[in-house]
């Protein structure tokens, strides 16, 4: 019989599971709540309990699972399957995860950083298939992304590489909830955009989110897109400063690493083709004019499973690399 390969998804919210042959075929999947408030032990139990279920409704057994692949929110040290801290895991602090989980379904495991994790998915299955060198950016409450150069993510020293969403880009600019400013993720991702369509309104603009405002007691992202293609000034200025912030970035990016591709995924990317459209037009208005640049720019494709298709791929690797 194939081997199957693991692949788990760790949120604040659910645990997603799924079961893969070694051809990356998804045979079955589930989702669980985590229950992070009850704390680690709590939910490695409920990872343990949920991919266990999942094979046993399957007709399956643990005999059958080769390896194992888990991605994790947060800082972490990714050599030693360690997270560090997870702002929707809020007991996690400096957890062995990776043999954690080992232990409890005695299987080996590949532990990565869950943007990381969705890369590669996209790098294997998705997006990015057959491409050796993308930039992947997940646009949602923050911004966050992967590196693949060479065909392998990028780490870094201390496994602080691909913070994508905090790189700088105004000087003294908005404060980002991490404590930098100017970065990016405080001028173009969901949150951001909302509360700069959310400051303008309150500052007296004129516009048709004005009634969303007082209508809802917020403006959310896809209001800001939904009235900018209807034709609204403010909702224009507001969804162009997102859209120019991200492709300032590309082209900053870019001349770093010299990918083949760009890819976004998360929850923004729902804005559709104008988002896409105004971001390669701004790329194309900042890039260099000394030379083409036949970098492609495009949406993720395997929305909410790029976690477990990457954390499984991540496993199937390691293994075919010899290193389980």
């Amino acid at each position: 019989m194939d081997k199957m390969f693991l692949g788990i998804d760790l949120g604040g919210t659910n645990i997603k599971v799924g079961c893969f042959d070694s051809q990356l075929n998804l045979v079955c999947k589930t989702a669980a709540p985590t229950r992070a408030d009850m704390g680690p032990d709590v939910v490695i139990d409920k990872i343990s309990d949920t991919a266990g279920k999942l094979l046993a409704d399957n007709g399956l057994s643990l005999d059958a699972v080769d390896a194992v692949g888990i991605g994790s929110p947060g800082p972490s040290k990714i050599d030693k399957g360690i997270v560090i801290s997870a702002p929707n895991l809020p007991r996690f602090r400096n957890i062995p995860l990776r043999k954690l989980v080992s232990q409890r379904l005695s299987k080996p495991t590949i532990f990565e950083n869950d943007a990381n994790a969705a890369c590669w998915g996209e790098h294997v299955a998705g997006a990015g298939k057959g491409v050796d060198d993308m930039l992947f950016f997940t646009l949602g409450t923050g911004i966050g992304g992967g590196i693949i150069s060479n065909g392998e993510l990028v780490h870094g020293f201390k496994d602080n590489a691909a913070e994508l969403g905090h790189i700088i880009i105004r000087k003294d600019g908005r404060p980002c909830p991490c404590g930098q400013q100017g970065c990016v993720e405080a001028y173009a991702s969901a949150a951001a955009t909302s509360k700069r369509a959310t400051e303008a309104i309150q500052a007296g603009a004129q516009s048709s989110l004005r009634e969303v405002f007082e209508s809802n007691g917020e403006i959310t992202c896809k209001d800001v897109f939904e009235h900018y293609t209807a034709g609204d000034r403010l909702a224009k200025n507001v969804a162009e400063g997102t859209c120019s912030a991200l492709g300032l970035l590309c082209v900053s990016l870019l001349h770093v690493t010299g990918p083949q591709r760009i890819v976004f995924a998360g929850g923004m990317i729902a804005a559709g083709e104008i988002l896409l459209k105004r971001i390669r037009h701004f790329f194309r208005q900042y890039i260099w004019p000394l030379k083409p640049e036949p970098v492609e720019i495009c949406f993720a494709t395997l929305g909410e499973n790029a976690g477990i298709i990457g954390t499984a791929a991540l496993a199937l690797h390691a293994r075919r690399q010899g290193k389980l």
